[in-house]
């Protein structure tokens, strides 16, 4: 008789191929969001009454319900109790663990839907004060049509959850792209035609983008259970509330909840102040803010999120030496990517600037030089903050966010004032509160590890910051031979902004490469086998 073979396990895609997979997704991600911000720019007056001021203040308060009380236990509190389940192929436990969580915060952010729609207007008269009466009315209508996304947001992100840990991205990465397409899209089913400051009788105005973005949650949700096919997911109706599980993952949500709420906070408190310093600040800060996130969402989320549940596999596994090893590789690879960006935003910020806001953004140029810093470091921050959330610790990151917040929200107040540095201090206070943040939890760690700070390491960091001082001279002489000219738009902006970009990149990898650093090797291999490789087809001798 035949013996039954058992099943062979199914392989995991390779980090890299999961890492390229978000970074490439994130990249369009990233362009979608630029392009939405450029097309509101465009379509829409940054001051008079239809001031896109409404629209950027009106999604401030339905982030911070959706960011405090569920993105913080998502992802890096959730993940590792489901790697641990998943570790013991008890299936059935972590669909429990993923309902009774699902349930639990969908009622949580039903009655925060109903806390929108009912006091928005208040909510509204306290987080931009200096709203005139038809900003603050458009500002109202738009956070109403936002009511839903947290709840929208909430469910989406368990399901995602539940995937990256069963090894699935790709939906994961995709989803988020049919929100800014929405919103796009809503541009041109209901136009704007602007006229002066205002849109033109009879339009909808920018109560548009907030219908796009109510579609957008809907679209993106739907997109993530897609990605459920196959997974054998079932949902149950209740909550286990006796779960050892569940109540570790509840455990989490307080400090999560308080650490994110911080952050919300800040943003609350920076909205008010650009309030107050004047009309289309908000916009150009936001303007501003858009250009610093994007690196920071293209290369520390996307490597970060395809790296923890790595991370905590290694640890579930119970092998800290090799999660030691690939958290290293890690942040070597991200500080080494991170660098010639910053040098590229920093030379380059009036040439993004302008491309984003095509009439001319002086103030936004000056507010992202400033923040320039902050991306560097916050790009950093998404990486150790994991380290520590793979060992299921969320209250150290809690403490430390809460005192550098503090710290930013004091010199926010301080630094932005009109007779100090008015919003240009916003962008100071924010690189540094980053700057702080990092450094703080950054000497905690290595305290705790204390073989994880090493001489290789600081080796490698070393070489990579004298490479540094090489991109950056070089960016410096492309910048100066191929200045900002008064009328560059399109095309020629794009070149000048491309070209510089390429020197940078192209003396970083070059330098990195003769000083011998690992994170080049790939790139140069690749190279090598490019040029060396043999053409099919050529003729061989006998």
């Amino acid at each position: 008789m035949q013996e039954t073979q058992p099943p062979k396990p199914k392989k995991r895609i390779p980090l890299s191929n999961v890492a390229f997979l978000l970074i490439g997704t994130a990249l369009v991600g990233q362009v979608l969001g630029f392009l939405r911000t450029k097309l509101v720019n465009a379509n829409y007056p940054d001051i008079g009454p239809s001031s896109t001021d409404a629209y950027f203040s009106a999604f401030i308060i339905p982030d911070f319900f959706f960011y405090t009380l569920a993105a913080g236990v998502l992802g890096v509190a959730f993940i590792p109790v489901l790697a641990d389940r998943l570790q013991k192929g008890d299936r059935k436990g972590m669909w429990e663990l993923c309902s009774s969580l699902l349930n639990l915060l969908s009622i949580v952010m039903g009655v925060v839907a109903v806390i929108i729609l009912v006091f928005a207007d208040p909510l509204m008269s306290q987080l931009a004060h200096k709203l005139t009466a038809e900003q603050h009315h458009n500002a109202v209508v738009i956070m109403r049509l936002l009511a839903l996304n947290p709840l929208l947001f909430t469910i989406s992100g368990i399901l995602t959850s539940v995937q990256q840990t069963l090894g699935r991205f790709f939906f994961f990465a995709v989803a988020p792209l049919f929100y800014n397409l929405s919103i796009i899209a809503s541009m041109y089913i209901f136009p704007c035609n602007q006229t002066a400051h205002a849109c033109q009788t009879g339009s909808i105005g920018l109560k548009a983008l907030g219908i796009g973005a109510f579609v957008g949650g809907i679209l993106q949700l739907a997109v993530v259970c897609i990605g459920l096919v196959g997974t054998r997911f079932t949902w149950r109706p209740k909550i286990m509330w006796r779960s050892g599980d569940f109540r570790t993952v509840l455990r989490q949500l307080p400090p999560r909840a308080v650490d994110q709420g911080m952050d919300q906070i800040q943003s609350i408190v920076e909205t008010r102040l650009a309030s107050g310093l004047g009309q289309g600040v908000i916009t150009a800060y936001n303007n501003a803010y858009v250009l610093q996130t994007a690196p920071t969402l293209l290369i520390g989320t996307a490597i970060s999120t395809a790296a923890f549940p790595r991370l905590a596999q290694r640890l579930s596994q119970g092998r800290p030496d090799l999660f030691r090893r690939d958290f290293l590789r890690i942040i070597r690879f991200m500080i080494w990517v991170t660098i010639p960006v910053v040098i590229v935003s920093y030379l380059c910020r009036g040439y993004l600037s302008r491309i984003i806001f095509t009439k001319g953004a002086p103030l936004i140029a000056l507010i992202f030089g400033f923040l320039t810093v902050a991306i560097f470091f916050r790009t950093i921050y998404t990486i150790i903050s994991r380290w520590f959330y793979a060992q299921k610790d969320t209250k150290t990151p809690l403490f430390v966010s809460v005192f550098t917040i503090a710290i930013n929200i004091v010199l926010a107040i301080s630094l932005a004032r009109q007779s100090n540095y008015g919003a240009a201090g916003l962008a100071m206070s924010v690189s540094i509160s980053a700057m702080l943040e990092v450094l703080v939890l950054g000497t905690i760690m290595a305290i705790r590890d204390r073989g994880l700070v090493n001489k290789v390491f600081l080796g490698g960091v070393g070489r990579i910051i004298s490479v540094s001082g090489f991109s950056l001279a070089a960016g410096y002489i492309a910048v100066s031979f191929l200045p900002l000219g008064l009328f560059d738009r399109g095309v020629t902006l794009g070149t000048k902004l491309v070209m510089i970009t390429a020197v940078i990149f192209a003396t970083h990898v070059l330098i990195s490469g003769l000083f011998g650093l690992d994170e080049a090797r790939p790139i140069f291999t690749a190279i090598k086998r490019l040029i060396l490789r043999p053409i099919r087809g050529t003729f061989t001798p006998n």
